[in-house]
């Protein structure tokens, strides 16, 4: 069985940091790139970070770059977001999201999310 699932959410004052994991399990979790997906109240979801197989190479949305960092421990089978001067407009429910595509095949799996509030 499938699971993802994200914790470190919470509420934090502009200026603060918050560290998300990701916890997975039952498909290999090496062989799929990771990413975190975020949705604010009444907006559509938005990709913020990605991180491939490896670990080696990672993207970063614009509003995030320079503040987000991306990390993943394939030991562990777990995915990390450190969030750093954070800011009210970053609040929103966090997913992680695994992708792995073949020629045949798209695999996709989502956790339930993890809410990240920023307000003083």
């Amino acid at each position: 069985q499938v699971q993802l699932a994200e914790s470190g959410g919470g509420l934090v004052q502009p200026g603060g940091s918050l560290r998300l994991s990701c916890a997975t399990s039952g498909f290999t979790f090496s062989t799929y790139w990771m990413y975190w997906v975020r949705q604010a109240p009444e907006k559509g979801l938005e990709w913020v970070s990605a991180i491939n197989t490896d670990g080696t190479t990672t993207w970063y949305q614009d509003s995030v770059r320079g503040r987000f960092t991306i990390s993943r421990d394939n030991a562990k089978n777990t995915v990390y977001l450190q969030m750093n001067s954070l800011k009210p407009e970053d609040t929103a429910v966090y997913y992680c999201n695994a992708l792995r595509s073949g020629p045949r095949d798209v695999y996709n799996y989502w956790g339930q999310g993890t809410q990240v509030t920023v307000s003083s």
